[in-house]
């Protein structure tokens, strides 16, 4: 299902089946993903496998939401029989679009008949690069390096030169609006590749630019400690403050960053870029409202806010390592069995305990996320105030709960409150 011309279309990431359904039950439009090789987080997150592309297929189509398979890295030759493979098992379960950053694969999702994204890597900067990419793509996402001045600049001669995609559509112009940002133009590094031999460009960055370094003056041997600012790890983009002004660059999708974070970050990322992105539409997009959407932000995997580029920075803002999430969880245990008459989840209890008034966060493949306070606890039939490790707890959840869903308490990150 495609979006209305007026609205953003919300695109999130799926690393993980727990990721994909959260994606799904929090108002995604659409979804990306990877499998197995030739993506931009094949080590960083968990991928599927192509016996696995029908089933998010049927997810997705279920719900309305469409799905991008991301086959973005640089392409050896004897990657080639790969790509084929991808493409042709892409096409065959009805994928709806393959995100490309390189010619050879753009060639062979054409001649396969699927829509072709172009993905950043390729960094579109003007409008005469992307009337070249619309031979063969439909939406394009623009370099990360762009201001919303110069996106808009170039969605007004999408429409005044009425420049169209393959479809025969107008081309849809796509950016990333939050998540990680690469010290690299628009993701393309080498240094990973040049101090572990492990390629950022085929999906196997070591991350080393988010690490502290001593920076020394050759000639005199003094040496510099770069204190408190990591000066290669800029701070997580976030757009949401400023999201009307995006909406009025004429943005048509909205990509969330995130195959290598956890199902609980995606469904809070989502849940809050659908509210904003809908209250734009009902003109309830509120300072108050913005507020209250960045502290629900802050609550999971970050590295600290800021606008990124688009507000006309040449200088990035810089981070410190580790997440500044203001909440964390601690895992409790699984789930032993669901009550679906009563809606009572039960749980067996591994480790550390659980009290009434504490929040609790549920994973599972087909579960999504499931957030919770505990009004009441019940062990063998009695009601308690309080669930040690070793017991068996029941739960009333309305929402289904599967076998081995894991349970997880959610507690403020004391570190992040006291600095």
């Amino acid at each position: 299902m495609r979006k209305q011309n007026n609205m953003i279309e919300l695109m999130a990431p799926a690393g993980s089946w727990e990721a994909l359904q959260a994606a799904i039950d929090n108002g995604a439009d659409s979804i990306y993903f990877g499998v197995e090789q030739l993506n931009m987080r094949a080590m960083s997150s968990i991928n599927f496998t192509l016996e696995d592309l029908p089933q998010v297929v049927e997810r997705c189509e279920a719900s309305g939401v469409r799905s991008y398979l991301t086959l973005n890295t640089i392409v050896y030759d004897h990657d080639l029989l790969m790509a084929k493979k991808l493409i042709k098992a892409a096409k065959d379960a009805g994928i709806s679009a393959v995100i490309v950053a390189d010619q050879a694969v753009m060639f062979m999702a054409r001649e396969a008949g699927l829509e072709v994204h172009i993905s950043t890597q390729i960094n579109i900067t003007n409008v005469e690069t992307l009337k070249f990419y619309s031979t063969f793509a439909d939406t394009m996402v623009l370099s990360r390096e762009l201001s919303l001045r110069q996106v808009k600049h170039i969605t007004q001669e999408i429409e005044k030169q009425q420049i169209k995609g393959p479809s025969g559509r107008l081309v849809e112009v796509e950016i990333f609006g939050h998540g990680a940002l690469c010290m690299a133009v628009s993701g393309m590094c080498h240094m990973s590749l040049h101090t572990y031999n492990s390629s950022a460009n085929r999906g196997a960055c070591k991350q080393n630019c988010r690490k502290p370094y001593i920076v020394i003056d050759k000639e005199s041997g003094t040496e510099l400690e770069i204190d408190n600012e990591y000066i290669m790890s800029p701070k997580d983009l976030m757009v949401l403050d400023f999201l009307d002004q995006v909406k009025d660059a004429g943005v048509k999708v909205l990509k969330l960053e995130g195959r290598g974070r956890a199902p609980e970050y995606v469904a809070t990322t989502v849940k809050v870029y659908r509210e904003a992105i809908d209250a734009l539409q009902d003109q309830s997009f509120t300072p108050e409202r913005i507020e209250i959407w960045v502290e629900q932000l802050a609550r999971v995997y970050n590295r600290g806010f800021w606008s990124g580029y688009y507000l006309g920075k040449k200088l990035g803002e810089w981070t410190t390592p580790g997440s500044h999430a203001t909440q964390k969880k601690i895992y409790l245990g699984k789930a032993w069995h669901y009550y679906p008459k009563i809606q009572v989840a039960a749980f067996k209890m591994e480790a550390f305990d659980l009290k009434q008034g504490d929040k609790i966060l549920v994973t599972g493949p087909t579960t999504g996320v499931v957030e919770k306070t505990i009004d009441q606890i019940y062990v063998d039939g009695i009601p308690v105030a309080e669930a040690k490790k070793g017991a068996i707890i029941s739960i009333k959840m309305a929402q289904k709960i599967r076998p081995a869903d894991k349970l997880y308490k959610l507690v403020p990150n004391e570190a992040i409150a006291k600095s």
